[in-house]
């Protein structure tokens, strides 16, 4: 009975496997711009999603990068670019707990592609200048890309006039 219940949860591992890469995106889907139209499968496009900071509330990051479509990009076997861009700003009052924010963390992955590749922002934290730095590049099992691209977002008081 054992061996059963496993040959049928073998279909559901690779379908999830298979998913495209936006259905496991995080947080919203701000919009999307086609780059190159496929007569089979979705087009080819730029998304830009956004993401809060798990950790410091009032900071949101707008990430955008490309989207492949076409049958490959349907059924989530394209390997997707590494190229993409970083906006993180304030939107509301920045709050957070020093003793929960590491120096150096990650705070968004998303799959991009079906095996191997994803998309990473991490966290840098800036003490002396009072500053968080985001950083997104991608990972792959074995050698990633140098392309990258980043922000930073001041939390600290400016000036200092009396």
């Amino acid at each position: 009975m054992l061996f059963s219940k496993r040959v049928a949860l073998t279909p559901l591992i690779v379908v999830f496997a298979l998913l495209p890469t936006t259905l496991l995106a995080q947080d919203a889907s701000i919009g999307s711009v086609r780059t190159e139209f496929k007569l089979l499968g979705p087009n080819n496009t730029i998304e830009v999603e956004r993401f809060d900071d798990p950790k410091v509330q009032g900071i949101s990051c707008y990430l955008s990068y490309s989207q492949i479509g076409g049958i490959s990009g349907a059924v989530g076997l394209a390997e997707e670019a590494s190229e993409a861009s970083v906006a993180c700003r304030q939107t509301g009052e920045i709050i957070f707990d020093p003793a929960d924010v590491e120096d150096q963390e990650v705070v968004f992955t998303q799959r991009r592609s079906a095996l191997f590749k994803n998309m990473r922002v991490v966290r840098m934290h800036d003490t002396e200048t009072q500053t968080f730095v985001y950083l997104t590049y991608s990972t792959k099992l074995v050698d990633g890309s140098p392309k990258n691209a980043i922000t930073a977002v001041h939390y600290g008081e400016l000036g200092g006039g009396q």
